[in-house]
């Protein structure tokens, strides 16, 4: 029994490696051999509310068609970012919930749909699409992402070393900002020329019609029927975005000024932030309105927007921020807060956690007269455009084709 089950996996793996040898040669389609096209595995865990998955939303649904062909691998979760996915793109839900398990049915996957490249994003995804793709003898690259500032520990940077040899397998390591790629080369011990930075990809045309065609809910817009001023930001309620420092700056602002603070998102500290608010008596003028499906009809009644974040990678809600025309005030979030706003030309900046700078640079932006306020409107306008999603697509389409 022992030496068929040897011989098994003898044939198995010498099939595998004859597989590899073909790939390139052999097409799913008429098509994908008359045109060439590539063909990429994107893989993530869930479609969810995060920024990754909005990421690999607007590279799919931009990438050319002519040349490359999109597959979208998941775990067995449904996630919002599902129902605005292209639909003549191929979606396949591996049949499993745990990551880790998803190993040797993402290889399948990769080897039945003859892949030239495998795309993945976040360092745990990362870790299990090398992974798979070593076992789907298929022949196919490797291209991660990574989109967040990590590390600062020892034990930290000890894992993300580790990532760092699994990275090494790979063709290419995107990095979302200049600050990332030198946290990769520093912490992750990947070589330079091996790092490419490429921005987030923002879906300006989608927003421009969530906001001219979407509407804000019955029950929320008796919030902005008022003559106060509205301050509004957008994230996750969780230490890093630190809504706190906002909170208490928009305390000050208000003592100043008639205002309210709407925060979207969805969090575990959202009931120590509503008890904050309940302390510095400000309870009836701050809203928690949770995630929102279409926030930029929101950004956009707003007079400004806020980030109060430790640290970002990028910053993708300061873009989309002013893609809707709103002026921003955010903090020195390293590294990609100032990337975004070029160090404050784009929007007023501070020092994080500075709870006095937060509010006076809020204030400010709600008291700039019209000829202020309209320039600051047209220069985020024009700053929001340089990341459009179809300007930064083509960028991946070009490692795509330099890495295959």
């Amino acid at each position: 029994m022992k030496h068929a089950y040897l011989h098994k996996t003898i044939n198995t793996f010498a099939k595998g490696l004859a597989n590899a040898k073909s790939s390139k040669m052999n097409c799913l389609t008429k098509d994908d051999c008359i045109l060439e096209k590539k063909r990429i595995i994107f893989f993530i865990y869930q479609m969810g509310a995060g920024g990754a998955a909005r990421t690999l939303l607007n590279i799919l649904n931009n990438i050319d068609r002519t040349k490359f062909n999109p597959v979208l691998v998941t775990l067995d979760y449904d996630g919002n970012y599902e129902q605005y996915l292209d639909p003549e793109i191929k979606f396949i839900k591996l049949k499993t919930k745990r990551l880790r398990s998803a190993i040797f049915p993402l290889a399948k996957v990769i080897r039945e749909q003859r892949a030239h490249i495998v795309f993945s994003t976040i360092p745990n995804y990362n870790t299990i699409a090398i992974l798979a793709n070593l076992f789907s003898f298929s022949g196919a690259k490797n291209i991660v992402r990574e989109a967040a500032y990590l590390g600062g520990t020892p034990a930290s940077n000890l894992k993300l070393r580790i990532y760092g040899l699994l990275y090494k397998l790979s063709s290419k390591v995107i990095a979302l900002s200049s600050g990332v790629k030198e946290n990769i080369v520093n912490r992750y011990k990947v070589k330079s020329d091996k790092v490419e930075v490429i921005y987030n990809p923002v879906d300006i045309d989608s927003i421009e019609r969530d906001m001219n065609d979407g509407t804000i809910a019955k029950n929320h817009l008796p919030i902005f029927a008022g003559h106060e001023k509205i301050i509004i930001t957008a994230g996750r309620l969780v230490k890093d975005k630190d809504q706190e420092t906002l909170i208490r700056a928009f305390a000050e602002v208000n003592n100043r000024i008639d205002a309210k603070l709407i925060i979207l998102g969805e969090g575990e500290l959202e009931s120590e932030l509503k008890s904050l608010a309940e302390e510095l008596h400000i309870a009836d003028r701050v809203y928690f309105l949770g995630f929102q499906q279409n926030p930029y009809i929101y950004f956009k009644q707003a007079d400004v927007f806020v980030l109060s974040s430790k640290r970002e990678g990028f910053g993708h809600v300061l873009a989309e921020a002013l893609a809707t025309g709103t002026p921003v005030v955010s903090t020195k979030a390293q590294p990609g807060a100032k990337e975004v706003l070029n160090d404050g030309e784009y929007g007023l900046m501070c020092e994080v956690g500075d709870v006095n700078a937060l509010g006076e640079k809020i204030y400010e932006t709600l008291t700039w007269n019209e000829e202020q306020l309209n320039h600051a409107i047209q220069k985020g306008l024009e700053r929001a455009g340089t990341f459009h999603a179809k300007k930064i697509v083509k960028k991946y389409e070009k490692v795509f084709q330099q890495n295959y």
